[in-house]
């Protein structure tokens, strides 16, 4: 007997139907779970890049930091701008500009920044005064 059912329709169909809206579930669970997947994955391949892209700049600058401040690597038109900047910082201006011209006119170079970093430059950091002290600020 058929009762109950709608329009003729036998309880094989009604399980056929069934499954398919079961299938149908299943497919757009599956297709949105893939879908945030890939965004997921977009966003750790995007992320990488710009992670890339940032050491890649870091070691440009690294080096070009290298080439300017390393031993021999200044024209000595290129001293008073450099020790302008190396002795930007100190309250004895007038001695540590005269110092480091003439040591940067012996070495080719000036340590980077305001006050250390003279391993950078090894004539700068190793000219002494006769009493053993550093020459060069």
């Amino acid at each position: 007997m058929n009762i109950g059912l709608i329009g003729g329709e036998t309880e094989g169909g009604m399980r056929i139907v069934g499954r398919l809206s079961t299938i149908a579930v299943i497919v757009t669970t599956l297709t949105m779970a893939m879908a945030r997947f890939v965004g997921v994955m977009l966003l750790v391949l995007l992320s990488v890049f710009f992670l890339e892209a940032q050491v890649s700049a870091m070691e440009t600058q690294s080096h070009s930091n290298s080439m300017l401040y390393g031993q021999g690597k200044l024209q000595s038109y290129q001293c008073p701008s450099q020790c302008s900047r190396r002795c930007s910082q100190t309250q004895y201006r007038k001695p540590c500009m005269f110092y480091c011209q003439k040591c940067c006119k012996k070495c080719l170079c000036v340590p980077a920044g305001y006050y250390g970093n003279k391993a950078s430059c090894p004539c700068y950091n190793n000219w002494k005064t006769k009493e053993g002290g550093p020459k060069c600020p």
